[in-house]
């Protein structure tokens, strides 16, 4: 099959990434860019035109792909756009800050008949993986409880003046922007998320954020019965992140996978079951800079070209998207 085109928009931090993934992945031609900023203040390498407007750029090149990495809250517009040019798109988390925007870019993609990859990495992670198996497999018998911890640190280093970290309406807020990937990882295990409680507070960035910096969050997971759960977060850690942990406890046993980024199964005690060694929590090759979940997104544009390939199926969709949106926004309906 013949390379396809691809055009990345919003080229700060995590759209560079994405330009190096573009870069590294067989089949993937990158062909423009797109942004607010020049290339020269974005210190992009002179590889391809640049523009200031995604309309403009689409107009002037025929683009297979367009990769979404702009502030969240133009996620659903710029993809929108895309797919009315007929490009298929990957969208950064989250897809949307409200359902009814991502179900208008739903909407669209069944229009054009084009495909919506959302970036949800963390899947690809061993840790994530083997998770998802044990429960699939029925390891744990009856779930009970589910309980994910969350807290990082977020300070005035990532919220400076005049960016878009912290705003209402680019950011949405702490469950969009710093821990939506953990909401997919737990949809994507146990199934459906009904929140029953959430109480949210902002201790320590009312100077610099519109919405909660922590939340403690009560849910019933209705696939598994009366399986209850909790989301406890925060962005009030001082200096540096703490953890990211998923604790599940079943009929038949426990387990817990933690680390910075939930990168590691430190517990685990299930009945007449061995711990498989695992893989290295980092892809084979080294993709520029990254490590970690942040190499992972290699795995999203592998998969990406797989399917444009006709090879393997979608790993991450757009339904599976819309529904962390509407996980994340029944959270903060309840806390209102």
């Amino acid at each position: 099959m013949s390379s396809s085109t691809f055009a990345v928009v919003g080229c700060g931090r995590i759209g560079q990434r994405h330009l190096e993934m573009i870069r590294n992945v067989r089949g993937a031609q990158l062909v423009a860019t797109c942004d607010l900023k020049s290339a020269e203040e974005l210190g992009l390498k002179s590889e391809v035109p640049h523009y200031r407007s995604l309309e403009e750029l689409l107009a002037a090149h025929r683009v297979d792909v367009v990769a979404i990495a702009s502030p969240n809250g133009l996620h659903a517009e710029h993809a929108l756009t895309a797919l009315n040019a007929h490009a298929h798109v990957i969208i950064e988390k989250p897809m949307a800050l409200r359902k009814a925007d991502a179900e208008r870019v739903l909407h669209a993609a069944l229009q054009h008949g084009r495909y919506v990859f959302g970036v949800m990495q963390n899947r690809y992670s061993p840790p994530s993986e083997w998770l998802k198996s044990v429960v699939d497999e029925g390891r744990l018998g009856d779930i009970y409880q589910v309980h994910i911890d969350c807290f990082w640190n977020r300070d005035d280093r990532y919220y400076h003046a005049g960016g878009w970290h912290g705003t209402k309406d680019l950011d949405g807020g702490t469950l969009f922007t710093q821990f939506s990937h953990f909401i997919d990882i737990l949809y994507w295990v146990f199934g459906d998320v009904k929140p029953l409680s959430a109480l949210l507070r902002n201790y320590n960035h009312s100077h610099s954020i519109a919405f909660e910096d922590s939340g403690l969050v009560h849910f019933a997971l209705p696939q598994h019965g009366a399986a209850l759960g909790s989301l406890n977060y925060s962005t009030s850690v001082w200096d540096a992140n703490l953890e990211s942990s998923m604790t599940v406890i079943g009929s038949k046993g426990s387990l817990k996978v933690a680390g910075q980024y939930m990168n590691e199964v430190v517990h685990c005690h299930i009945e007449g079951y061995e711990m498989p060694v695992l893989a290295p929590s980092n892809p084979p090759n080294d993709y520029g800079p990254y490590k970690g979940s942040a190499a992972n997104h290699i795995y999203v544009y592998e998969n990406v070209r797989d399917v444009l390939e006709g090879t393997r199926p979608i790993t991450t969709n757009a339904l599976e998207g819309l529904k962390v949106v509407e996980i994340i926004e029944s959270i903060y309906a309840l806390a209102k």
